[in-house]
């Protein structure tokens, strides 16, 4: 891949940290702010539903911030754009559709499949 692609990439996975950690730190206030705000128990619940929604939405993005830390150190030793499974490189299409992708098309395709086997 170029140095010219390779910059591109790394500057959309930067942004895209940046603005998930921005996120995370709004919630966490936000929570906070919230904790003594109610009494009724209806009301309280339904906090806590939604807390409970804003944590399992924070935990994804925590996951995709390693995937994105990860891809970062990939640009740095020159094995971003190929599939850790084949070593076949990765379509810049599907890069651009997921940054993080560390597998190429057809390999990712043939592991859903048998993760749909085994799931059965």
């Amino acid at each position: 891949m170029e140095e010219k692609e390779l910059e591109f990439f790394k500057g959309l996975l930067n942004n895209q940290m940046k603005e998930l950690l921005n996120q995370a730190g709004c919630s966490v206030a936000d929570m906070s702010e919230e904790a003594g705000t109610c009494c009724d128990p209806l009301d309280r619940a339904s906090l806590e539903i939604d807390r409970t929604f804003t944590l399992r939405i924070r935990d994804r993005e925590s996951r995709l911030i390693k995937k994105i830390k990860k891809a970062l150190e990939r640009i740095k030793d020159g094995t971003f754009c190929i599939c850790e499974r084949c070593g076949e490189k990765i379509s810049m299409k599907r890069l651009k559709a997921r940054p993080v992708a560390t597998l190429c098309i057809e390999c990712k395709t043939n592991e859903e499949s048998i993760e749909k086997v085994i799931g059965t």
